[in-house]
């Protein structure tokens, strides 16, 4: 398992590297100068959001129907990827930020209610339209803070983060899995403990400055602190995702990626961490 989860996390991560890089080389945001600068920040990396929560959605979807909830996915699906995507579209409209999410949310709960009535009548309709929306708000807007931190901080604060984020991930299992002894949230994740919590520390923080110093992002010591904060947020958004799993009794959100289980359980830490970054970079980055 930790082989699997070692060989497809680098790839998987080199990817997404090369996508956001590839991105800003369009965008000018890799040149020097201002004037190389499009207006228009992040298309590559919001087509791949978009991609990815098809699958996520789907899962999600898997998991609350071993709890009997239907998750409406073709509301969900388009729905998520709007929500996902509103820090690119504010490149081309001028109405502020708050005004679309507002609008969006009241047809996206139009929209459910609309499709629970064709469909499903007035059988479960709270536990229905509750559950889809709660997909709708954790994969799509938690997902809009990755394009709006590419768009307002730039292509290497976004890496930071999910590097930083990500590596606390393989830290804490691959210690854990070895030597982990003292269990971190037995109810939860089993597997998780202290040992693995504390590489997972070692190995954000490293990366966190790492980043920080060749970028020119932040301090250093800012850099160790956001290392320490987002290895552990990255663990309890882990977390979250856990205690849905344990909820529908499933151990993976699927089995598409080996080693990993499913799109989730691949998303899972960097998406719950994905506002409290933007906060972060919002009040300390340079």
């Amino acid at each position: 398992m930790l082989r699997y989860r070692l060989i497809f996390g680098t790839v998987m991560t080199v990817f997404f590297t090369a996508v956001v890089v590839f991105d800003g080389w369009l965008d000018g945001s890799l040149t020097v100068s201002a004037v190389d600068d499009k207006p228009i920040k992040g298309t590559l990396l919001c087509i791949l959001i978009a991609l990815l929560i098809i699958p996520a959605q789907f899962e999600l979807s898997r998991l609350a129907a071993a709890k009997n909830l239907k998750i409406f996915t073709p509301v969900c699906i388009v729905a998520s990827i709007f929500f996902a995507t509103s820090w690119y579209w504010r490149q081309f409209i001028e109405m502020p930020l708050h005004l679309y999410l507002f609008f969006l949310s009241a047809f996206v709960l139009a929209a459910l209610l609309l499709y629970q009535r064709i469909y499903y009548g007035l059988s479960s309709v709270l536990a229905n339209c509750g559950v889809s929306y709660f997909s709708v708000a954790y994969l799509g807007f938690l997902s809009s803070f990755l394009p709006a931190i590419r768009i307002d901080f730039g292509l290497w604060p976004l890496l930071m983060y999910v590097f930083v984020v990500k590596s606390a991930d393989i830290g804490a299992y691959a210690i854990g899995s070895l030597y982990g002894k003292h269990k971190f949230s037995p109810k939860i994740s089993p597997g998780k403990s202290w040992e693995g919590m504390a590489s997972a520390i070692i190995a954000a923080v490293a990366v966190s400055i790492i980043f920080a110093l060749n970028f020119d992002i932040m301090s250093k010591w800012q850099a160790v602190v956001f290392g320490v904060c987002f290895a552990f947020v990255g663990q309890f958004a882990d977390l979250a995702e856990s205690m849905m799993k344990r909820d529908a009794e499933q151990k993976d959100a699927s089995n598409n990626v080996p080693g990993f289980g499913g799109i989730l359980d691949v998303i899972d830490s960097p998406l719950g961490a994905a506002p409290f970054a933007y906060l972060f970079f919002m009040l300390f980055g340079r």
